[in-house]
């Protein structure tokens, strides 16, 4: 789908659905408040006609001033109108397009969303589309009054006198000039504060969410340094374009709307040989004065529209971005609940992290993903949640292909634990609940308790109703994560992935967590990563992942007796705990 300028302002419009005939209401609205402001020009000439004719009836004047009060209340009324109702349609355009930017990224894969710096994101979803709110609601009825009345009023000035209608045009193209100057490097300049912008908007995000590090580690004036130059660039990129624009901008702004200059001189002349009426000429004077005031309120939103493209080409880079193709219905039966990888391939950018994985994990089983650091093990557990699509390969649920069952059947199935697990800025207990949005609050606390969560939850504040903060940064690293983990559980998915989940916890919680999840995945697939080896010694099978390859690949107990890999870490891990023991 293209993206050209001429496409952007009809793509808006084709986000407003339902809303469409509100725009479509505001320009009639819109032409009938026009009409009413023109008019009352034709009754002010009538009353000067009578004037300069010495009509003393009194009458005729009350009743043109009357028509008048009653046209310029006419013009108010219907530019409210106008006004409200594309601001109505606007509004509700706006919100679709956000929800679809935000269905989209949850549609997209992790990679392709995580590639990208989250303080763009925030930028483009939420300041950006909310800066077209602006033209959009403004460019259909302002474009439709001030193009409209001056093409009206231009028309009767030509049949009253052709020779001053031309003669009220002649600063038009001086002017055009002074904006053409002043736009000359426009989309270069403009390209210079999207990017500060958003460098600033990243820098922020980054110096905000790293605070503690740069505390820490003494980094406060460096990282200080660079929002500085992130802001000071910002700031520059916008005042250097204006300083380049602003004596174009004056100029233009000066001698457009400066009808006068040449209808006053040559009006008088024609005037004094008779060539033109007096009245006439008096009629042309009041009809040109606020001739080109409308042009220049059009000229205005061009900066605007300009604008407008290129966020909607940011906004439509988002919403059309590829997304994991599934089905919205499942088709294909899934006989039971094994997992198989066939030759699984997949590749960060251009770099290949998996190279041809295959494993089968059965209904039921405990499954361990172990290995170095990048060895691949947490992107074989993304993939099998369907967080990433595989470049080639494929990842079987029951015999179906996991991409011809739909997104949302498919998430109903498994439960997802990270060591980075999110909260959000709300309750414990609605937090939890996320797992299961019809969980009563005793299930929620049944399994607070079963993640060893009951105790330290009970000790705060307002108990489940402690308000988490935002990410959950009211709460300990392992706090959030034993909350996660409840969330999970709750869940009552029948796979249940664990990557890396009792990072954060103490070897007593952790204990607690080991023997609450064994209870709960009972009759459930259980895939855990982990780089305490400790913690999956029991699992039916166990994975050695090296460099993207299966490197080994059976019991604890068989493992140690290859003295591969697997035996050499074991070794490592008991050293590293035993001297922990004796510190």
């Amino acid at each position: 789908m293209g993206k050209d300028k001429n496409n952007s302002f009809g793509w808006l419009l084709s986000q407003s659905g339902e809303r469409k005939g509100k725009f479509i209401a505001s320009v009639i609205l819109a032409l009938f408040s026009m009409l009413c402001g023109i008019v009352p020009y034709y009754f002010i000439a009538r009353i000067v006609r009578n004037l300069l004719d010495g009509n003393t009836d009194k009458g005729v004047y009350i009743a043109d001033c009357v028509i008048i009060l009653a046209l310029w209340l006419g013009h108010a009324l219907f530019h409210a109108l106008s006004t409200a109702n594309s601001h109505l349609a606007t509004f509700h355009t706006l919100a679709v397009i956000r929800k679809k930017a935000l269905d989209k990224l949850a549609k997209m894969p992790l990679g392709d969303v995580i590639s990208q710096p989250s303080g763009s994101l925030k930028s483009t979803i939420v300041e950006r589309i909310d800066s077209i709110e602006t033209t959009l609601a403004h460019i259909l009825p302002e474009f439709t009054t001030g193009i409209g009345a001056p093409i009206i009023v231009l028309v009767c000035v030509f049949i009253v006198s052709w020779k001053l209608g031309l003669a009220a045009l002649i600063t038009i193209p001086l002017g055009v000039v002074c904006y053409a100057l002043m736009m000359f490097g426009y989309e270069e300049n403009y390209s210079r504060t999207v990017r500060a912008t958003k460098a600033l908007n990243a820098v922020t995000t980054e110096y905000i969410n790293g605070i503690e590090v740069i505390k820490v580690f003494g980094k406060a004036q460096s990282s200080y340094e660079k929002f500085a130059d992130a802001a000071k660039e910002s700031a520059a990129s916008f005042v250097d374009w204006m300083r380049k624009c602003n004596v174009y901008m004056t100029f233009a702004m000066c001698i457009m709307p400066a009808t006068m200059l040449s209808v006053l001189p040559i009006g008088g002349i024609m005037a004094i040989h008779g060539t033109i009426t007096p009245s006439d000429f008096i009629t042309v004077i009041i009809l040109t004065v606020g001739l080109i005031e409308p042009l220049l309120g059009v000229m205005s939103y061009s900066d605007d529209i300009a604008q407008m493209d290129t966020i909607v080409t940011e906004v439509r880079n988002i919403i059309d971005a590829p997304e994991m193709v599934r089905p919205e219905k499942l088709t294909k039966d899934i006989k039971n609940g094994d997992i198989v990888l066939d030759n699984v391939r997949f590749s960060y950018s251009d770099k290949e992290i998996l190279h041809g994985v295959s494993m089968t994990i059965h209904k039921g089983e405990f499954i361990a993903l172990v290995g170095p650091s990048g060895s691949g093990k947490s992107t074989i557990a993304r993939l099998i949640a369907s967080l990433w699509d595989t470049d080639s390969g494929s990842i079987s649920l029951g015999g179906t292909n996991i991409r011809d069952i739909p997104l949302e059947d498919y998430n109903d199935r498994i439960s997802y634990v990270s060591q980075d697990n999110y909260l959000f800025d709300m309750s414990i207990r609605e937090n939890i609940r996320l797992g299961r949005q019809s969980a009563t609050d005793e299930e929620v606390e049944e399994a607070a308790k079963r993640c060893g969560c009951h105790d330290f939850i009970m000790e705060l504040e307002n108990g489940y109703d402690t308000v988490t903060g935002t990410s959950g940064g009211h709460l300990s690293g392992g706090e959030r994560q034993r909350i996660a983990i409840a969330r999970a559980m709750l869940k009552n998915a029948e796979i249940v992935i664990l990557d890396e989940a009792t990072a954060y916890t103490d070897p007593e919680n952790e204990a607690i967590i080991q023997r609450s999840v064994s209870k709960l995945v009972e009759g459930k697939t259980l895939i855990v990563i982990a780089h305490r080896l400790s913690t999956v010694r029991n699992a039916d099978r166990i994975y050695v992942i090296k460099n993207g390859n299966i490197e080994e690949q059976g019991t604890h107990d068989e493992l140690l007796g290859k003295g591969g890999l697997y035996s050499s870490m074991w070794t490592a891990h008991i050293s590293a705990k035993d001297g922990e023991e004796n510190v």
